[in-house]
């Protein structure tokens, strides 16, 4: 048997920022060897705009990562998102022929049928979620292996995106000089390092709040009952600020995340703050509390986008276990108190957790998606059972 360490890579090629984190796993723990950080180059709108320039961002962010670690990579487990994602339910019924025990392999073919839908041009199944199973037309088994049927009928969740786009930041990680286990759609990579399994036994949903999109994934009990995108993002606060108070965009970030809240009313009326000097211009002020209501309108329109899709698929009502908010668009203070305010659940920041050795100068939403992009790609690498390894992803769902 070899003595190579097994490597967990997880590449999360934002917008704004490109993070990598190289993890190995001892004893079934997995431990933190080295991370990268460099500012993202070639995205637009939340789509790749240059392949080269964004390539050259994975490079730099994995070479980092690679010289804290001490080590090469060759392949990583890559998050993808963007307005393209969607998320819709689907169904299948596979006839037995006659009572008999349920197999592996008719649990795999119950949720291909399922995975055979008719997708427009440029389409592509991103990830399958089996919600449950139908036995006999008695609904709500998890697993029915072994359990005695005429029928079985598989309820899964299909998330599908631009297969132009996918291929485009595959193309960029194999410019890179690297190769892709996987690619996890974001939120879900977010939820995986931030919510515990025990955690998610009630209803619970992250929202990923990137530069140029944010993504949605609500959960209930062990079924994934929604994948979304939100049309609203970090940089349309910046936008907006940028507009009221006429400075640039990067002045505008910096007001944000020096100043700005999502509650305007812990502002005082007599709270002035001093915008960045502008050349030819003199020395300006603006009411702090104009600000944060400019913030607050634009935090409420995103959570009521979030509200009307729960409202949707029936959970408005059901997020017992509350929303974890993850991305670098999480920090804006006061965001949690709004998403409770509209969506009438408790909410919390989401923080990586469950890896070793991971500092306190990495405990931020915006590294969520990395370190559960790290945690799932050591999950496909420790896949020993032949059966599973066999029949790929749909055998990997089934946990």
């Amino acid at each position: 048997m070899s003595n190579k360490p097994l490597l967990a890579v997880g590449l999360d090629a934002g917008s704004h920022f490109t993070r990598a984190v190289i993890c190995t796993l001892e004893h079934e723990r997995l431990r933190l060897l080295g991370c990268g950080m460099v500012e993202s180059r070639g995205w637009a709108k939340s789509r790749i705009a240059d392949q080269q320039a964004v390539s050259d961002s994975i490079l730099e962010a994995v070479q980092l990562a690679e010289s804290a670690a001490q080590t090469l990579v060759e392949s990583v487990t890559a998050g993808f998102g963007g307005l393209t994602v969607r998320g819709a339910n689907t169904r299948s019924k596979f006839e037995l022929g006659r009572p008999r025990e349920i197999q592996q392999s008719d649990v795999n073919t119950a949720l291909k049928r399922a995975s055979k839908v008719q997708l427009q041009d440029d389409r592509m199944i991103l990830q399958l979620f089996p919600q449950d199973f139908v036995v006999d037309d008695h609904p709500g088994h998890r697993d029915p292996r072994r359990m005695l049927a005429y029928s079985l009928e598989a309820n899964v969740h299909l998330i599908t995106a631009s297969e132009k786009e996918h291929n485009a930041l595959v193309g960029a990680i194999n410019q890179a000089h690297l190769s892709v286990d996987e690619t996890v759609f974001e939120a879900l990579a977010s939820f995986y390092a931030s919510i515990l399994p025990e955690d998610r036994q009630e209803g619970l949903a992250c929202l990923d709040i990137g530069a140029q999109s944010s993504e949605l994934v609500v959960y209930y009990g062990d079924a994934l009952t929604l994948a979304a995108t939100i049309p609203i993002c970090g940089d349309h606060f910046t936008r907006d600020i940028a507009h009221f108070l006429r400075v640039s965009a990067d002045d505008a970030s910096l007001v944000k995340e020096e100043y700005g809240s999502a509650v305007s009313r812990w502002t005082a009326d007599n709270s002035y703050i001093e915008l960045p000097l502008v050349e030819g211009r003199e020395a300006r002020e603006a009411s702090r509390r104009k600000l944060n209501e400019i913030i607050q309108m634009r935090a409420e329109e995103l959570f009521n986008m979030v509200k009307k899709e729960l409202t949707r698929v029936g959970m408005h009502r059901s997020l017992t276990s509350g929303l974890v908010l993850t991305g670098g668009g999480a920090h804006l203070h006061g965001l949690c108190d709004v998403a409770e305010h509209v969506l009438d659940c408790q909410a919390r920041l989401g923080l990586g957790i469950g890896i070793q050795g991971w500092p306190a100068d990495l405990d931020y939403p915006s590294w969520s998606t990395a370190a559960g992009l790290a945690m799932y790609s050591a999950r496909l690498h420790t896949q020993v059972d032949l059966e599973r390894q066999s029949i790929g992803l749909l055998g990997r769902i089934l946990r």
